[in-house]
């Protein structure tokens, strides 16, 4: 299951807001132990004040779902993380995340993402099959 999530090179983070509604969006991450980082990177985006970073200081719950489709079905999976999601927007935490995300995706050894990290604090996994 850690070797799947470890591979993977998207997953679906999830949060929920002040109000209690859903909010998901596609991410790259990489898993650290039990702990899940993501960056908010420089794709086009218009401000780093963004509804998932809201979305954490708010309520700190946090899922990240990553799975595998294709067309023989026997080879399907899922796997998810749940657990307390917060921002590190400076400091030992933040740093770390970078260096990992940059040592997995190439894209961020081109340019070290300049927004806050994502951090995922799991504590349950579920996973099928």
């Amino acid at each position: 299951m850690r070797v799947r999530v470890a591979e993977a090179r998207v997953g679906r983070l999830g949060t929920v807001t002040a109000g209690g509604r859903p909010h998901l969006v596609p991410c790259c991450f990489v898993l650290d132990g039990d702990a899940i980082y993501s960056a908010v990177d420089d794709k086009p985006k218009s401000t780093f004040d963004l509804a998932r970073l809201d979305n954490l200081r708010a309520t700190g719950v946090a899922s990240l779902l990553v799975d595998h489709y294709e067309e023989d079905w026997s080879r399907l999976w899922w796997v998810r993380m749940d657990g307390r999601g917060w921002v590190a927007e400076s400091g030992e935490v933040r740093e770390r995340a970078l260096g990992l995300l940059a040592a997995k995706y190439e894209q961020y050894r081109r340019q070290i993402p300049a927004g806050p990290v994502i951090v995922i604090d799991v504590t349950a996994w579920r996973a099928w099959p």
